[in-house]
């Protein structure tokens, strides 16, 4: 019934739609225009509507002259662009009846010199949104988008490469607006093999509107570059780069538009070797009196050999539809190896004997991915109706080997008894898989007198199947091991509608928006015969209050409420074995989180900003250890669980400083307070957190010739997150470019004083914890990029509609 009523739904919007076309194609009016310029027919005159939104574009005779035939009544502006960059924009024209334009005046050293001058800054905020301008910045040069992303101002990553942003986790994370279907280390692992040269930019949208799914407490958005220009173009770009180890990134992309086609394709390969050494000392009591401990060093290495290719094409069949398709594959191929040694201390603090744990594994990820899409222009003014259709397949393949060596007092190969091999050989066959499939339709109506009407319908059925057999060996046969085998299948449908009513007045602007979300989900562990349902539907209010007090001081209120749905993983009960004391197991009890989140920013000059936030969550998810007697040996699970609620106090800065004509700064500072309360592990806190800051400074410098330089910092103070105390983190990046006619040299060295690597300590009733992670953070990279083609812009295509499932998928 309920999928019936949405269908209903979506056929009613495009009847109303195709309705309000007809009537606002009743009248219409033309605007024209000439250009005094010696290069007249080399520009490109495009048409914006008020929401600065592209709605034609035409070129011009030889003599100057252009005319816009058949558009409603309404505000517009003209902007004129020259190689890609604005060259001149008009006031906001009043059409209520055929225009004819003052002739428009362009000096030819204007047009060249508004390249170097629109140059976009590191750090920028529009609509609500922090920006990363990724391919503007030197440091980014040769990393991969997770090292950028861990680089940003206010984000954080802890040692199971949890993403916290300005000191709240449980994010939802976007490549192109549609969610990754991971979280912790498989997210990272995902993001590590994306090369940063094929990153446009990163959006950090804190306080996301109705119309933006309601999962995650924040969202961010990894945009990957597409171009936008007519004719063929394109680039290569290659990088090397080596710190403890090597890295290499390369990527290709070809982009060709006409009147009528536009057909794109990309592809990028990394080949990338990481390590990550984890040193734990690991503290356990009884009612307060101290027991044994484990001092641990874990190394381990993978070499990343990742593959992206898209290829898609939009059909532009008359002046009001678009149709659209692309494709999409990855491949992420990684051996880790990993050698654990692992020291036993007895009640005395001396040692008691010891142990080796070495793992040889194999895994392979797969994302196939496929969009077909639909755009209907009702008007001239941004009216429009689009429809997604999308199917998206994950599946991993993990084959895991564990050989544990148990050593006495003095360093002797112990003995081996029934009930303890030595060695222990665990096998591990791991394979998952996760089917998406989402359908969705947006209607914009743009009404006279600066009314807009935002709608949409959306529903998405989920299954994942994760099916983990182990494997005694340790006989030289291997042999089923129940206790660690699991098969697991996750199904879940979410139907969802929203409403935002947007008015614009002179100085004051609203936006009230409502969605509601209706969650089905079943999670069914075969192997125990459990089986878990929950069904909840939610409504997720938000609303925008904005006013300018005068041309350069602007304030802005919002608020809105958000969910976090556990991901597929995390939901799973089966143990994933990290060394014969550690493993990680999933709760299948788990419930959802909510947040409510408010936000003020005064804005000056549109240059300047300062944002106030307060956020409250219930049910906060969070991960946590918990020491338990396992088979007479203390073992320490690495789970999640629902903490009673999380406070969130802060207040961010943006201020960029010219301090000279070739050195530009920008600055970026995060003020906040959070405080968790909950009960885990027999270890109660309230309202336990701490004040801390994030200061992140970007220098750039321009040389001349086409040379130019960049300087960049990042401080992050001590802060508390539930029962882990962090300890402050630092880094400092150069980097050096050079431009050429049709590509762009870069070197950069990035923390080059190796202090960007977390260290914290977990502190629990019965188990303490300290722990110091160092990563392959020190590089030295070399880059260059080759572009080729033309340069006359062209309208942004489609990226599809599914943009809020995939975040959660956890191991595919």
């Amino acid at each position: 019934m309920t999928r019936l009523i949405l269908f209903l739904f979506v056929l009613l919007m495009s009847f109303f739609s195709s309705k309000i076309s007809a009537q606002t194609a009743s009248q219409s009016y033309s605007l024209s225009g000439s250009i005094e310029s010696d290069k007249a027919s080399q520009v490109e005159i495009n048409l914006l509507n008020t929401e600065n939104k592209l709605v034609k574009t035409e070129l011009a005779d030889q003599n100057g002259k252009f005319t816009f035939n058949n558009l409603a009544d309404g505000n517009y502006y003209v902007q004129i662009n020259k190689n890609g960059s604005e060259a001149y924009k008009s006031e906001a024209i009043s059409v209520k009846e055929n225009i004819n334009l003052p002739q428009i005046h362009l000096n030819e050293k204007t047009i060249e010199g508004v390249t170097i001058t629109k140059a976009k800054p590191y750090i920028e905020r529009q609509d609500g949104k922090m920006i990363l301008n990724v391919e503007n910045s030197i440091a980014a040069t040769g990393n991969s988008a997770f090292e950028v992303l861990e680089k940003a101002p206010g984000v954080n990553v802890d040692s199971n490469d949890n993403i916290s942003l300005r000191g709240k986790g449980n994010l939802l994370v976007q490549i192109d607006g549609k969610n990754t279907p991971m979280s912790g280390t498989d997210l990272a692992n995902y993001l590590r093999g994306i090369p940063s040269s094929t990153v446009e930019k990163i959006e950090f949208i804190t306080n996301p509107s109705s119309k933006y799914d309601a999962a995650g407490t924040s969202l961010i958005n990894v945009k990957l570059k597409k171009d936008q220009r007519k004719g063929t173009n394109g680039s290569l770009s290659t990088s090397l780069g080596t710190g403890k180890f090597i890295k290499n990134n390369n990527s290709f992309n070809i982009n060709h538009r006409n009147k009528k086609v536009n057909l794109f394709a990309n592809y990028s390969f990394a080949y990338r070797e990481f390590y990550n050494q984890l040193m734990l000392d690991r503290n356990f009591y009884d009612n307060g009196t101290f027991t044994n401990a484990y001092v641990q060093d874990n190394f381990l290495k993978m070499n990343f050999r990742n593959h992206i290719a898209k290829v898609g094409m939009d059909y532009y069949a008359n002046d009001k539809n678009i149709l659209g398709f692309s494709v999409g594959f990855v491949s992420n191929r990684f051996d880790p190896t990993s050698t654990n040694q692992t020291q036993i201390l007895n009640q005395n603090y001396q040692p008691a004997g010891s142990f080796v744990t070495t793992s040889n594994n194999s895994d392979h990820w797969k994302n196939a991915s496929l969009n077909f899409n639909h755009k209907y222009k009702i008007d001239s003014l941004g009216s429009e109706l689009t429809t997604d259709l999308d199917y998206i397949n994950y599946s991993n393949v993990s084959l895991q080997n564990f050989n544990t060596q148990n050593f006495d007092v003095n360093g002797n190969f112990s003995p081996s008894t029934n009930d303890s091999p030595n060695p222990y050989i665990l096998k591990g066959d791991l394979d998952g898989n996760l089917n998406i499939y989402s359908a969705k339709s947006d209607l914009t109506k743009v009404f006279k007198k600066n009314w807009k009407l935002e709608t949409g319908v959306k529903t998405s059925f989920v299954k994942a199947d994760n099916d983990l057999q182990f494997f005694d060996a340790s006989s030289g046969t291997s042999v089923i091991d129940q206790s660690k085998t699991n098969h697991f299948i996750y199904e879940e449908n979410i139907n969802a509608a929203y409403g935002n009513v947007i008015k614009n007045w002179d100085k004051f602007k609203v936006n009230f928006g409502l969605r509601l979300e209706n969650t089905n989900v079943t999670g069914n562990q075969l192997t125990t015969n459990q089986v878990n349902k929950k069904n909840y539907t939610q409504l997720f209010p938000s609303a925008v209050f904005s006013y300018d007090l005068n041309e350069k001081n602007t304030v802005e209120l919002n608020f809105s409420r958000r969910i976090t749905r556990p991901t597929y993983r995390q939901l799973n009960p089966f143990k994933f074995y990290l060394d014969p004391t550690t493993y990680q197991a999933g709760n299948p009890d788990l419930n959802p989180q909510t947040t409510m989140n408010y936000e003020f920013t005064y804005s000056l000059s549109n240059k300047y900003f300062a944002t106030l936030s307060y956020s409250k969550t219930q049910n906060n998810i969070t991960d946590v250890l918990k020491p338990i007697d396992e088979n007479g040996n203390i073992v320490v699970v690495q789970a999640v669980e629902n903490l009673s609620s999380a406070s969130y106090y802060g207040l961010n800065i943006i201020a960029p400083v010219k301090v000279t004509k070739w050195w530009d700064m920008n600055n970026n500072a995060n003020f906040y307070y959070g405080t968790y309360t909950g009960n885990i592990s027999d270890t109660y806190i309230k309202n336990q957190g701490n004040f801390t800051f994030n200061i992140n400074s970007i220098n750039s410098f321009k040389i001349g010739n086409g040379y130019s330089a960049e300087l960049s910092g990042n401080y992050q103070a001590k802060q508390i997150y539930a029962y882990m105390h962090l300890k402050p983190i630092w880094s400092l990046n150069i980097g050096a470019q050079k431009k050429f006619k049709n590509s762009t040299l870069k070197f950069s060295f990035n923390d080059i004083f190796f202090k960007s690597n977390p260290e914290a300590e977990n502190i629990y009733s019965n188990y303490i914890e300290n722990f110091v992670v160092r990563r392959d953070t020190r590089i030295v990279t070399l880059s260059y990029t080759y572009n080729f083609g033309s340069s006359k812009n062209g309208q942004p295509r489609r990226t599809g509609g599914a943009d809020d499932l995939k975040q959660r998928a956890g191991n595919g």
